[in-house]
C-alpha cells in the first residue's frame, strides 16, 4: 500500500473529514476480493456486509485503533446538510487484526447513496490506550470525524482510504 496523502488531498478527504497526516500504519479494506483504492467505485450492492480491515502490526506490540467510516456527502454531494453520516464505529482494535477484534460502538451500515457520487472514508486513529468511557453517536447524521478524534485525544488519523459509490439502477419490471 502507497502511504501517500496526494488521493485523499485531491478527493477532499482531506479537509471535508479529516486534517492532513502522515501515514504510518498499512491498512486494506476489502469487499469480496475487490480492495479499496483512493477514489475506486464500489457499487452498493457490493457494500451490504462490513468489508475485511486488515490493519498491520505486530502481535507483540500493544497499540490499539478506532476506526471511523463516514459518508461527508450525504445526502447528496451538491447539499451534504447531513454532513458527515456515520457507517461504522470500531475501538480498541489490536495492531495485526481486524474490526471483529475490537469493540464495535456502532454497527456497520452499508452506503446506501440516494442521489449523486459519495465518497465514503475510512479513517484509522491510533489510540493512548484503551477507551473507556466512549459513548456511541445517538444519531448517524452530523457526525465529525475531526471533532470525535479531538474529543476522546486520538490526534490525526494513521491511515485512511476512500472509495466513491452512486445509486445503482433499479431492475424495472414491465
Amino acid at each position: 500500500m502507497a502511504r501517500s496523502t496526494d488521493p485523499l488531498v485531491v478527493g477532499r478527504v482531506i479537509g471535508d473529514v479529516i486534517d492532513l497526516f502522515v501515514p504510518s500504519v498499512d491498512m486494506a479494506v476489502y469487499y469480496g476480493t475487490k480492495q479499496v483504492t483512493n477514489g475506486c467505485e464500489i457499487k452498493p450492492s457490493l457494500t451490504v456486509n462490513r468489508p475485511n480491515v486488515q490493519i498491520a502490526g505486530r502481535f507483540y506490540d500493544n497499540s490499539l485503533y478506532t476506526l471511523v467510516m463516514t459518508d461527508p456527502d450525504a445526502p447528496s454531494p451538491s447539499e451534504p446538510n447531513l454532513r458527515e453520516w456515520i457507517h461504522w464505529l470500531v475501538t480498541d482494535i489490536p495492531g495485526a487484526t481486524d474490526p471483529s477484534q475490537g469493540r464495535e460502538l456502532l454497527a456497520y451500515m452499508g452506503p446506501r447513496p440516494p442521489i449523486g457520487i459519495h465518497r465514503y472514508v475510512y479513517a484509522l486513529f491510533k489510540q493512548q490506550g484503551p477507551m473507556v468511557m466512549v459513548m456511541p453517536p445517538q444519531q448517524r447524521n452530523n457526525f465529525s470525524t475531526r471533532a470525535f478524534a479531538a474529543h476522546y485525544g486520538l490526534g490525526l488519523p494513521v491511515a485512511a482510504v476512500y472509495f466513491n459509490a452512486q445509486k445503482e439502477p433499479g431492475t424495472r419490471k414491465r
